[in-house]
């Protein structure tokens, strides 16, 4: 499974983006997709998940400011940013956990896609 990416860019504080996150195929089987982030000299950050069931955490930097979601007509996961600032900077990693019903789960990564803000 192959995770496109797309939506980065610049932007400057209090600006808002929006991630899309598309795998090559349709998941059938219970999945959890997760946004990472990761900047320079710090280590890689979850920022927020959704379960194929629709559930959802955020990391506590991002709460009341990010929203996850789905499409699943489009099969594709979304990640609305808002209110965006400077600490934001970061490349930003698309997870796929793909959860079988029995046997190893899977873990898929995208290419990551550049978020940059602007003071």
């Amino acid at each position: 499974v192959q995770l496109v990416e797309s939506g980065g860019g610049l932007v400057q504080a209090g600006g808002s983006l929006r991630l899309s996150c598309a795998p090559s195929e349709r998941i059938n089987s219970n999945h959890v997709m997760d946004w990472y982030r990761q900047a320079p000299g710090k280590q890689r950050e979850m920022v927020a998940s959704i379960s194929s069931g629709g559930g959802t955490n955020y990391a506590d930097s991002v709460k009341g400011r990010f929203t996850i979601s789905q499409d699943n007509v489009k099969n594709t996961v979304y990640l609305q940013m808002n209110s965006l600032k400077p600490e934001d900077t970061a490349v930003y990693l698309c997870s796929l956990v793909v959860i079988p019903a029995w046997g190893p789960s899977y873990n898929y990564w995208g290419q990551g896609t550049q978020v940059t803000v602007s003071s």
